[in-house]
């Protein structure tokens, strides 16, 4: 074993979690933003069916069978990234997320599906959508703001997805309208719905496949991420609802959002990314912003908003970290310094002092 890999053993045993299998734990469950097990499982089965070896993407990911066998259970959003990425490149399609979003009932993947084929018009839908969304991926959006609006211009509707820093992750966007276009062409097969899309990300790769998937102009490079839908569909009432089914769905999704609401603080979710890239030394705000699925103006404000900073947060974190480290008496200054991300031994004395007003070796001989 490597004297590196003899550390990060070590650190894994100090303070809490106690073991290298509740950190593992701790670091699938509330790594930054997460993503449905069924929806990441459901695209795991697609790229299979596509051509992908079932293990290669798995592994690509970090993710195993166990991590998707609840449907409800949550995997992070940059697993789910990393397997669109895997599969894209192992199959040569890069539309693939499209296929898939397009093809899959959302029902059959999310709750959230159930919800919306149960709502009682398209704005009931809508309205569902913006509510329970993040039990299909996890997205904040500032100041209260839905994450899809409907907004009417000069006698035309757009859909308008507010997600924050679109173009870090541009899928979400493809498999976002992917399915508006897909559940209402399964639904009314004869009936005009999507008319043209604006995305802000540039023309991928795969952009010749948008128009022969979604059916319709698209502009890219936009000022917003927005679908334009026939009009009259915000008047349609949907047939054969009932209001018995969506108050069952209604109140498992209900009892979800609890669920993914105790998972942590934005603060708390920041820790526990920290915690794993801690010895990589200073970490910027815009890194940390990227892992929250956030722009870093977006995740300013979040942690303002909480009365902290991300430097208080690397600092606080690096204190604890320190003082655990040091206390187990099971690393020296040194490597106590390289776990907490020090590069020199003497501004870790320095920090050190300031944290405690002891110096590092007197702390530990204490």
């Amino acid at each position: 074993m490597t004297e590196r890999s003899k550390l990060l053993a070590i650190r894994a045993s100090v303070g809490n979690p106690a073991t290298q299998s509740d950190w593992n734990d701790v670091m699938v469950s509330v790594k930054g933003p997460t993503a449905a097990a069924g929806i990441v499982g459901g695209f795991l089965d697609y790229a299979v069916d596509c051509g992908g070896t079932r293990g290669a993407l798995l592994a690509a990911s970090g993710l195993s069978e166990a991590d998707l066998a609840d449907q409800d259970a949550r995997v992070p959003l940059s697993a789910y990234k990393a397997l669109i990425e895997a599969a894209a490149a192992a199959t040569g399609d890069g539309a693939l997320p499209i296929r898939y979003s397009l093809g899959t009932r959302l029902e059959d993947v999310s709750i959230v599906g159930l919800i919306v084929h149960s709502s009682a018009s398209m704005a009931d839908s809508m309205r569902q959508l913006n509510r329970y969304s993040k039990l299909m991926v996890e997205i904040d959006v500032m100041n209260g703001a839905e994450r899809y609006s409907v907004s009417p211009e000069a006698g035309q509707i757009w859909i308008i997805d507010n997600r924050p820093d679109p173009n870090s992750f541009p899928a979400l966007t493809e498999t976002a309208f992917a399915r508006f276009i897909g559940e209402f062409r399964r639904s009314f097969p004869q009936a005009e719905f999507a008319l043209e899309m604006e995305v802000t990300h540039a023309a991928p790769p795969h952009a010749a496949a948008y128009e022969e998937l979604y059916r319709v102009p698209v502009r890219f490079g936009a000022a917003r991420n927005a679908l334009r839908i026939e009009p009259r569909w915000l008047e349609v009432k949907w047939e054969g609802t009932s209001r018995y089914v969506f108050g069952i769905f209604a109140g498992k999704a209900d009892a979800l959002l609890e669920e993914l609401a105790r998972d942590g603080s934005l603060k708390a979710r920041v820790e526990a990314r920290l915690m794993a890239i801690l010895h990589e030394g200073d970490i910027s705000m815009e890194r940390m912003a990227g892992e929250m699925g956030m722009s870093r103006q977006t995740f300013y404000r979040r942690l303002k908003e909480d009365g902290t900073t991300f430097g208080a947060i690397h600092d606080d974190l690096r204190r604890r970290m320190a003082v655990d480290y040091l206390s187990a008496r099971k690393v020296s200054v040194n490597q106590a310094a390289y776990l907490v991300g020090f590069s020199e031994p003497s501004s870790f004395v320095r920090a050190f002092r300031r944290w405690t007003g002891q110096t590092p070796s007197a702390f530990r001989a204490a």
